[in-house]
């Protein structure tokens, strides 16, 4: 169950047959009737992970071989499996699930609940699966129900990976079926076991000067390289986490990309991707995008950089992930924000979110998007940190931060020292870029209001939160009902 597009058909070695994939994933089992795939799901996974077909018939009918209720068993079946992705659970699924359509529904259940499908495929011998089929009283049906089977099996077998799931294991003899052991690996986002302290900082926009300071106010030793330009930053205690948006309109997108590049690869920093990043990346594998938003000038800036620097580049933006989960999930950064159902999983929609955040589909006088604030109604356990919209200041909400103060609009560069939730900034040496919306003039540092709080710090009231120029944001309720989270209006930014 490796967490890519690979097909692992055999052994790994002379010992064992090694399936690695997700803790968190929707693993299906799929063979034809007394291909073992129940004895398999036994020996591999702990008895609650595991939905039978023929369990969920034996509830609905008392008896676990009426085929007549088949449709009211597999009913259950889902209904269950979607309580348990929902969760957080690995689920497996043992049923043939030779059919096309029954794998359908369930790759539809694993992205409905943002979770990584996994198939496990039982191809074992026909005649080996009769046999063991006639000494069962309960496997008495022709011969013509196993050919059909794996007629069923064989067709689908190589376009498992077009249906939508992202690891497919085939085991082809029983002596790999015996050999076979199963890790269960984290999700790359999932670094729980990373505690901090950290030092989450907010969209640099290539403001690469200011981002020396604060680093060097934070206490982090910066290391240049023979051109005496920063290459890298240390500090003896803590690790820095960049919210995303290190690119585009500031004077010196590559000097960012730079210091940050080298800080993710000695370990000192940790980076989620931004929407500038996504675009930016688009540009420069040739894609036809928009050339706005700072975009021409990150794109002249790397022109003047060796074509070495500019590939290293483009693999570093295409290695940021959507966000990661920390500290025993007690917190989570994203670009744009997560909301908890999201928190931890692998999908479009949610990589989405993380980049984009919610919109209304409606624009505002400046022609640009309406956004939802959903921090208004988050209630989750784990802080989230973010930025992606810029604000005067860092404000709690509902355990929730924004630190996109504006920096290169001639705002500050803020910092969260966590777990401390101390806030620090530094003032932008000017206006690098002029905004769509005004931009207030930038606002004294000063430390963000404690979480908890009601509403945010400066607002005026519960649930009303100030955006940058000056006025409450749409209240998340208006319009909220039949737009579900991570339904797109235009492009925020």
């Amino acid at each position: 169950m490796t967490a890519g597009p690979e097909v692992s058909a055999g052994p790994a070695g002379p010992a064992s047959t090694v399936l690695t994939g997700p803790e968190l994933s929707l693993v299906v089992l799929v063979g034809i009737s007394g291909s073992g795939k129940s004895t398999f799901a036994r020996a591999h996974f702990k008895p609650t992970e595991v939905i039978s077909s023929d369990f969920c018939r034996g509830l609905v009918a008392d008896d676990e071989n009426d085929q007549s209720a088949t449709k009211a068993a597999f009913e259950l079946l889902h209904y269950i499996v979607g309580k348990r992705l929902a969760g957080g659970r690995l689920t497996v699924v043992d049923a043939t699930n030779v059919q096309p359509e029954a794998r359908r529904t369930l790759v539809a259940l694993a992205r409905e609940h943002d979770v990584l499908p996994v198939a496990i495929v039982l191809d074992l011998p026909e005649k080996l699966c009769a046999e063991r089929n006639a000494g069962r009283e309960d496997r008495d049906f022709g011969p013509h129900v196993l050919r059909r089977q794996h007629d069923q099996l064989r067709r689908g077998l190589k376009g498992l990976r077009r249906e939508g799931f992202r690891t497919v294991h085939v085991l082809r003899t029983p002596d790999e079926v015996a050999r076979a052991t199963l890790t269960r690996t984290k999700l790359f986002n999932d670094l729980r076991h990373e505690h901090g302290p950290f030092d989450v900082i907010g969209d640099v926009h290539g403001c690469r000067a200011e981002l020396e300071q604060l680093l060097t106010e934070l206490g982090y030793q910066l290391e240049r390289d023979d051109a005496g330009r920063p290459a890298g930053a240390t500090h003896p205690d803590r690790r820095a986490v960049f919210v995303g948006d290190l690119v585009d309109r500031g004077p010196d997108t590559p000097g960012v990309l730079r210091l940050v590049m080298g800080m993710v690869a000695a370990g000192t920093a940790l980076c989620v991707s931004g929407n500038h990043e996504a675009k930016l990346l688009k540009a420069l594998r040739g894609r036809n995008v928009r050339l706005n938003h700072g975009l021409p000038e990150s794109l002249a800036q790397l022109a003047a950089e060796t074509e070495q620097f500019r590939a290293e580049a483009e693999r570093f933006i295409d290695s940021l992930l959507s966000h990661y989960v920390l500290d025993d999930g007690r917190l989570v950064v994203a670009h744009a924000g997560l909301i908890e159902r999201y928190q931890g999983r692998a999908s479009g929609r949610v990589r989405e979110f993380c980049l984009y955040g919610e919109t209304t589909g409606e624009t505002d006088e400046y022609g640009l998007p309406v956004r939802y604030p959903w921090a208004e109604e988050y209630r989750g356990r784990a802080m989230v940190v973010y930025g992606h919209t810029p604000v005067p200041r860092p404000e709690w909400l509902n355990n929730t931060l924004c630190l996109d103060t504006g920096c290169v609009f001639g705002g500050r560069l803020t910092a969260l020292n966590y777990p401390e939730r101390t806030v620090v900034s530094v003032p932008a040496a000017r206006v690098y870029y002029t905004p769509a919306r005004p931009f207030p003039a930038a606002a004294p540092a000063e430390p963000a209001s404690s979480p908890g709080a009601s509403g945010a710090a400066g607002g005026s009231g519960p649930g009303a939160r100030r955006s940058l120029w000056g006025r409450r944001s749409l209240r998340a309720r208006r319009g909220r009902r039949g737009r579900p989270p991570g339904a797109r209006g235009p492009r925020p930014r």
